[in-house]
């Protein structure tokens, strides 16, 4: 029997040197998770290259599902559907749902497990797909999806600037990629005007690595963007726009005008002026500007003829 006031068997004495006569403790093994049985069914392997990790946890499924704000009358397009497990939630709440799958053979098993449901099962890269075909008409719909971590943000872009928009976008990103979607300035990158553009982010909630199968070496976040019918601070020409906000944050340590002059390739003197026209402090940096000085600023360039490459 222990001893609560020494922590000692009893009949042992202790020594000065700390032997008790315990055995050593072992350290615990580390958990490893099991494969989900969707897994061993579909008889595939996690494949690293395609930044694979499947969310298992019911919970938080039912979580993303609800955040989607889904009716009978909603259409869904899902990236990444990988083992149905989002899938479900989702078919269960709206009129319909296009899963995109890239691996073969998950399309294959979710073609096979989805048969006869409202669920179709498209074997494409997102990135290729032109939401109005996928969808078969041009009406609002919603995006939602486990987004690989290598391609997040493309993935986001492409989806943002279609023809046909979502309504919202509800996706499960890299942590630190949430943190920067949602920035405010003082802590804005390229990425959160990229997105901001095009709609209002937020961050819901944060996901341990143990909502996955396999975990991930990072934490993930859901992030819902509700999206606008047009550009945001009045951007009419987006490639201007992010012409001018590439070269703002291609070297954002710096002063914005140097910072514009070196990605534009001009003198500093027409960074300057186009920083005048904005009425934008040209000490600033990159990260502190807000979507519409950014707007103010594309303007300004292409009121000085689009200067490029001069310097």
């Amino acid at each position: 029997m222990a001893s609560r006031s020494t922590g000692t068997h009893a009949g042992l004495k202790s020594t000065s040197s700390g032997r008790s006569g315990r055995r050593p403790t072992r350290r615990p093994r580390p958990h490893r998770p099991r494969p989900p049985r969707e897994l061993r069914d579909a008889g595939i392997t996690p494949r690293k290259a395609l930044g694979q990790h499947f969310l298992v946890d019911t919970r938080t499924l039912r979580r993303i599902a609800d955040a989607c704000d889904l009716t009978p009358e909603t259409d869904v397009v899902e990236i990444g559907p990988g083992l149905g497990g989002l899938t479900v939630e989702l078919a269960s709440r709206a009129h319909r749902v296009i899963a995109i799958e890239l691996d073969d053979a998950l399309a294959a098993y979710l073609k096979r497990r989805f048969a006869g449901s409202n669920v179709s099962v498209l074997n494409l890269d997102a990135l290729e797909a032109n939401p109005a075909q996928v969808l078969g008409h041009a009406m609002p719909y919603v995006l939602a999806g486990n987004l690989p971590y290598n391609v997040a943000q493309p993935l986001l872009r492409h989806f943002l600037e279609a023809n046909t928009k979502p309504k919202h976008i509800v996706a499960m990103v890299q942590a630190e990629v949430a943190q920067s979607i949602v920035a405010k300035p003082g802590e804005m990158s390229l990425l959160g005007i990229s997105v901001q553009l095009y709609g209002q982010p937020k961050l819901l909630f944060r996901v341990a690595p143990t909502a996955f199968y396999p975990p991930p070496k990072v934490r993930s976040a859901l992030v819902r963007i509700d999206v606008s019918p047009k550009p945001r601070s009045n951007v009419r020409d987006t490639e201007a726009f992010f012409r001018v906000a590439r070269a703002g944050f291609s070297t954002k340590r710096k002063q914005i005008r140097n910072a514009l002059a070196n990605g534009l390739g001009i003198e500093a003197s027409a960074a300057a002026e186009m920083l005048s026209r904005a009425g934008i402090d040209p000490r600033l940096r990159a990260q502190a500007l807000t979507l519409d000085q950014w707007s103010a600023l594309a303007k300004a360039w292409i009121a000085l003829g689009r200067p490029e490459g001069a310097g």
